[in-house]
């Protein structure tokens, strides 16, 4: 039992008077309780503001949360109505892109196929498929790392649909205004749908730093991959720089109007 509020309670052992703020009992080492209470601190704030977290600990926070409530979709703080357990959407996409990495270096012909070199002539597909084509190891690791990371923190906040529509749509899109834009344009690469899933993923938090709002996006890292994702075209000229700002606009755009959408009594 205790006597007093916060100055000693009493062993069940050998009803000694001990601090509340040890674990064992100093007379007797009777095991009091399994850790001991936090000491309050001197002159802190009534509510501490949250930490922003980085992106892997989002993304293993979003994990837990998930492994916690498995038939809830709504479990992960933040996410929405749409909201997936499991990144099926992403892996898919990272996985195609793989594929296509290894058949097309089997059968080197099949990247005219697929890339968008010069004008289309009614080869519509390539639109869709040059964003699983590279000709870089280096530049397919670090734009499909993006694509993992941002994908699947999108994923869960909005689902698979949302992923697979905002990939090859911005990948689509971001090809044709290169074609329309130059005369022998060069597209390959998922740059530009990388770039829309970092903003998309970003916009939310965006949005909260300009109004001064609390937020838990780590907003310098993705700052550094998207001046990565951008800087990429300058080094390697078959990831058109256009088609990257391109997926990023409306990467930024659609992320809002997502964000929005979701907000409650929407």
């Amino acid at each position: 039992m205790t006597s007093g509020a916060d100055l000693f309670v009493v062993c069940k052992q050998c009803g000694s008077e001990v601090s509340p703020y040890v674990t064992e009992c100093p007379y007797c080492g009777h095991r009091l309780r399994r850790r001991a209470p936090k000491l309050p601190r001197m002159h802190a704030p009534a509510h501490a503001p949250r930490r922003r977290r980085g992106l892997l600990s989002l993304l293993s926070r979003s994990k837990v949360a998930t492994a916690s409530a498995p038939r809830r979709a709504t479990a992960v703080r933040g996410a929405g109505r749409w909201a997936a357990q499991r990144p099926f959407a992403t892996m898919l996409l990272v996985t195609v892109s793989c594929v296509a990495w290894v058949v097309w270096h089997a059968e080197p012909d099949l990247y005219l196929k697929m890339a968008v070199i010069g004008p289309l002539h009614g080869d519509w597909w390539r639109l869709f498929t040059s964003a699983f084509v590279y000709t870089n190891g280096i530049v397919a690791f670090v734009v499909l790392l993006a694509v993992a990371i941002f994908g699947w923190l999108l994923e869960y906040r909005h689902g698979p649909a949302a992923v697979l529509a905002l990939f090859l749509g911005v990948s689509a899109t971001g090809a044709l205004v290169a074609s329309a834009t130059y005369t022998d344009a060069l597209v390959s690469g998922g740059n530009g749908a990388a770039l829309a899933l970092l903003a998309a993923w970003a916009a939310p938090d965006l949005e909260a730093a300009r109004t001064q709002a609390d937020f838990d996006g780590d907003l310098l890292g993705a700052g550094v991959m998207a001046a990565l994702l951008l800087a990429i075209p300058f080094v390697h000229p078959e990831i058109s720089w256009l088609a990257g700002v391109t997926g990023g606009a409306l990467g930024l755009v659609v992320g809002l109007g997502m964000s929005r959408l979701e907000q409650p009594g929407l």
